[in-house]
């Protein structure tokens, strides 16, 4: 099969830092091409890809001081002009890509990675390509189409994560996200701080989170107590993931799935999160964290959370439904959905290669 898959440019594929949808767009691409398809990627210049590599800037445009609007849409009219040449397009921007997805010569297939905004969705009624979520709960935020391919998980590179099966009651909390109001930062200092625990804080500040962060997290980082430690990256993160006593994840919205929350399961540690979005499809309550309603549901399941959760269940709960062959499983089987048979030119499909059992690989 011939594949275009589009990604924004203003991160990476794959990122050095934040950029969940950076990150399953470079697994995805890899996952395809070592199944045996024709895969070219439509990123930056810098992206690490196995795919054919097509780009319009030389590195990724965040804090780039370029204009972002104007290249990512050139990215995608890159692939616009280049369609005859595939079989589907798979388009990871939303806005650019839903935009001119009529002017493709081949089907499109976009992956809502976030919630739509009200200009959004008059976009979206409009747009006659296919589409599927990244959640149940992000598919019923969106109103009824035609042309949903389904509900597809996103996946991370499992054994890349180090597996800590020792339980850490009496370790740190974490929070480790992009800091904004949405993600709660706010609201995990409040947690450590009630609780009398220290608090790790990990993650960017996006310039319209900057007065946010400014005037309701600085103020409460004392360098003891809580800790600001910034953007991390790939090592970083698995160091702090497998070291805590649990992840904070206090989101007041509807989170379309919160790939961190999977990371951190991976290494064994549990996840104490909001009952917003994803949060109850993603976790199992009571196995791999706890999902509660209340900031003091949250205080006392962070006190308790890292005695009672097995590390064990939480990662092979993620190595069971959030692992990247079963991910390019799902999307082979979306475009075969899209195509009728015989449409495609490569019909490739090389079984995943069988997983050693957990303690063989720790």
């Amino acid at each position: 099969m011939r594949i275009a898959v589009i990604s924004p440019l203003d991160i990476r594929v794959p990122p050095l830092g934040y950029g969940g949808t950076e990150l399953v767009v470079g697994l995805l691409t890899d996952g395809l091409v070592r199944r045996g398809h024709d895969v070219t990627l439509f990123a930056s210049g810098d992206s690490i890809t196995e795919a054919q590599l097509s780009s319009v800037c030389p590195r990724f445009l965040r804090g780039a001081g370029r204009n972002t609007q104007v290249l990512n849409l050139l990215n995608v009219l890159t692939c616009v002009q280049a369609s005859a040449g595939f079989d589907l397009v798979h388009n990871h921007t939303a806005l650019e890509g839903m935009a001119l997805a009529e002017f493709f010569d081949a089907p499109v297939l976009t992956t809502l990675h976030g919630n739509l905004d009200p200009d959004m969705r008059v976009l979206f009624a409009r747009y006659r390509g296919w589409f599927n979520t990244i959640s149940a709960s992000a598919k019923a935020e969106l109103p009824e189409k035609d042309r949903f391919s389904g509900v597809i998980y996103n996946a991370i590179d499992v054994f890349s994560y180090p597996f800590n099966g020792r339980r850490r009651a009496d370790s740190y909390l974490l929070f480790l996200s992009r800091i904004s109001a949405e993600k709660g930062t706010h609201l995990a200092i409040e947690t450590a701080l009630r609780l009398g625990a220290p608090l790790v804080l990990a993650g960017n500040v996006d310039e319209v989170d900057r007065e946010y962060f400014d005037s309701q997290v600085l103020p409460l980082v004392d360098g003891d107590r809580v800790r600001y430690i910034g953007e991390v990256d790939y090592f970083q993160k698995r160091e702090l993931m497998s070291r805590a006593r649990c992840l904070l994840a206090p989101i007041t919205w509807e989170e379309p799935f919160g790939l961190f929350m999977v990371e951190a399961m991976a290494c064994g540690t549990p996840v104490v999160a909001f009952k917003r979005g994803s949060a109850a499809e993603v976790i199992v309550h009571g196995r791999t964290g706890l999902v509660v309603d209340t900031l003091d549901e949250m205080v006392e399941a962070a006190s308790k959370v890292g005695a009672i959760i097995d590390p064990r269940a939480c990662r092979e709960h993620v190595e069971e439904r959030f692992d990247v062959p079963r991910m390019v499983d799902d999307y082979l089987d979306a475009y075969r959905k899209i195509l009728s048979p015989g449409e495609f030119t490569k019909g490739v499909h090389v079984a995943a290669a069988p997983r050693a059992p957990l303690s063989e690989r720790r």
